[in-house]
């Protein structure tokens, strides 16, 4: 063995800082009772030879030593309970290491100049005191390998040396005991310190798989953010810091508009693609320890701002995000257009509890994404005021008299190139004993979120066929089923039964369906469409235009009919963009021998536009608002083109 592997056996390993305070905790606890052990040995081998030595060696130097120790015991006492950084840890152990050399010197020269005091037994005593004493130091100091072979190389060395040279048999036999008896002992020393060392490892690879898996249990896989377990972790502790500290918190739910369509179009893989580089724009807002963004799955995120001063505007910063997420996404199949709806909740202005906070979010979400779809809403005092209103609603309609409560009323379509109705749409009314005419747009997707819709369907079906079975031949008629009809074979089947029951002509019967009847499950609604298609209804897709599935849904369905949103026919003369997107659509439905309805037509000026753009069939307020069944026979018996010039005008 060269001096090099020696000194590098001698040194202090520094390379695992984990081990290096394992070593330091160990240590801190042997110390006291190594210092102890000396102190009571040191004064019994003193007593021993009080009256035979001097002084100066029986009381002032067991003294000194006596001090060292206690100082050094007291340190390790102290410390006994502490885990220092590696860095003092390391510097603490080396400090020991010089330290463990100078005491051992001082005690084994202190021991050897008692020698040449007393007789037989009390030199044997001497022989006792530093077998013994070293023996039971080494295995204190056995955490710290280096230092316990230094220490039992210094005392033991000495000691062999010494007593070899004295002549005398019993102490030449002792010697040559210890010598043996010492290679024994750091044998195993080093036997346990290598078992110390690899459990120490064993513990780090342990603690190092653990938090491996309690990251990947707290991160998304494919986007690198927190998931939805650690972001509800992080509101919670968020929420407990906001109310000890009386500071403000905000939560924000975002749903991407338009995601689903790039799956159907470009698989899964590219959708993945997509989610990533969303997260990645997103994260560029979220880049200080008070904002937090997580992805809780699917095509949604939510967002933790902590500390918000009264004076932010969460609003704007929303909207930012928004405003990002409408920029293209250049995939590698394709440049993708997509857009991010935000719903945002304070606390403690509208929200007492973590839970309550973010269900508020999700409200203003699903509000933001029905009134103003690619922007961010606040929740505020209005939507607490919705809440209770919605769930009075909800309440009164579960056990409301569905059959005696609800009516159809029917607005005309008009094929404006005939200045003739070619039909009529069906549209609800709920006339409630208890909270008197209460609006479609409030009962309606009230139902579809209780999922209580279809409750609503069946009735109005059979009244809606029952009426229009009194009407013309030629006369069609339209009927708006939910999602929720057509993904469910059993709801499908009943609606069948209705129509087959009704002794309503199927051929005279187109049914309404929007794009959201395809996001939660595509195959289903495709299989619902395609049964209702075999009984001969045609199938117009409504709002056309306003969803990001449009196109797929013109290829993959068999419509007949598709309806202009009214959104891009309010104002059209003073609107460019509405103009060039209904005549496009227009020109699409033409090729691709699609009837278009344009709906919501209120002002002469947009009548005029949608005629000069080609549109024949059109629906509003400025031909006729929806009416009762009973008018519908003296409203066709007047069908005049006079009349339909006075309609016009009006």
């Amino acid at each position: 063995m060269t001096v090099k592997h020696i000194l590098e056996f001698l040194r202090i390993p520094d390379q695992n800082p984990e081990l290096l305070k394992a070593q330091y905790r160990a240590f801190s606890r042997q110390m006291p009772m190594m210092y102890f052990i000396l102190m009571s040995s040191t004064w019994a081998l003193a007593a021993t030879h009080m009256s035979v030595a001097p002084a100066w060696l029986t009381i002032f130097v067991p003294s000194a030593l006596t001090i060292v120790s206690v100082s050094r015991m007291a340190f390790w006492w102290r410390s006994r309970h502490w885990t220092p950084s590696w860095e003092l840890a390391l510097s603490a152990l080396k400090r020991t290491s010089g330290l463990s050399v100078g005491i051992a010197i001082g005690f084994t020269l202190w021991a050897l100049l008692l020698y040449p005091y007393g007789d037989a037994y009390q030199r044997s005593h001497i022989a006792f005191y530093m077998a013994i004493t070293v023996i039971s130091c080494a295995f204190c100091l056995m955490y710290l390998r280096s230092v316990a072979f230094m220490v039992a190389a210094i005392v033991n060395g000495t000691f062999i040396v010494f007593f070899a040279a004295t002549g005398e048999a019993t102490f030449i036999a002792i010697a040559a005991n210890i010598l043996l008896v010492s290679f024994g002992m750091l044998a195993v020393l080093s036997v346990n310190y290598g078992n110390f060392e690899r459990m120490i490892v064993a513990q780090q690879k342990t603690e190092a798989l653990s938090n491996e898996n309690l990251r990947l249990a707290n991160i998304d896989s494919l986007t690198g953010l927190p998931n939805r377990r650690a972001f509800f972790k992080h509101l919670t502790e968020q929420s407990d810091a906001a109310r000890s500290s009386d500071k403000r918190l905000a939560v924000g739910v975002i749903d991407l508009d338009g995601f689903k369509p790039v799956n159907d179009l470009y698989g899964h893989s590219s959708g993945d693609r997509l989610l990533m580089d969303v997260s990645e724009r997103l994260s560029v807002f979220f880049n200080s320890d008070d904002m937090f963004l997580a992805r809780l799955g699917g095509d949604e995120f939510a967002f933790v701002m902590s500390d918000i001063p009264h004076n932010r505007n969460i609003v704007a910063e929303g909207d930012r995000m928004c405003s990002q997420l409408r920029l293209p996404f250049n995939l590698p199949d394709a440049t993708i257009m997509i857009s991010g709806s935000i719903g945002i909740a304070v606390f403690p202005d509208v929200a007492s509890c973590p839970e309550e906070l973010f269900d508020r979010a999700d409200y203003a979400l699903y509000q933001g994404k029905r009134q103003k779809r690619g922007n961010s809403t606040l929740f505020t005092a209005r939507h607490i005021a919705e809440i209770h209103r919605d769930a009075w609603i909800e309440q009164t309609l579960k056990q409301a008299d569905l059959i005696a409560e609800l009516k159809v009323v029917f607005q005309p379509i008009v094929d404006i190139s005939r200045q003739k109705t070619t039909g009529f749409e069906a549209l609800a009314r709920w006339n409630s004993p208890h909270l008197g005419n209460v609006s479609p747009a409030k009962f309606i997707p009230i139902a579809e979120r209780a999922g209580i819709i279809n409750n609503l369907t069946r009735p109005l079906l059979k009244k809606a066929l029952a009426a229009a079975s009194q009407w013309p031949d030629e006369m069609r008629l339209s009927f708006n089923l939910s999602a929720q009809d057509l993904n469910s074979p059993d709801a499908v089947v009943a609606i069948i039964a209705i129509i087959e029951a009704s002794g309503f002509d199927a051929a005279r019967l187109d049914l309404e369906i929007t794009e959201t009847a395809f996001i939660h499950d595509t195959r289903q609604a495709r299989q619902s469409v395609e049964m209702l298609r075999r009984t001969g209804c045609g199938i117009s897709l409504d709002d056309f235009g306003t969803g990001y599935s449009s196109l797929t849904s013109l290829h993959s369905l068999p419509l007949t009919k598709i309806k202009i949103d009214r959104s891009f026919v309010r104002n059209i003369q003073d609107n460019p963009a509405s103009y060039k997107i209904v005549r496009s659509v227009l020109t699409l439905s033409r090729e691709m021998g699609l009837d278009a309805i344009v709906e919501g037509v209120e002002t002469a000026e947009e009548m005029a536009v949608i005629s000069t753009l080609g549109g024949n069939l059109v629906q509003g307020y400025l031909w006729s608002p929806p009416i009762e069944e009973t008018a519908i026979p003296d409203f066709l018996a007047s069908e005049t083109s006079a009349q339909r010039l006075a309609y016009r005008t009006a």
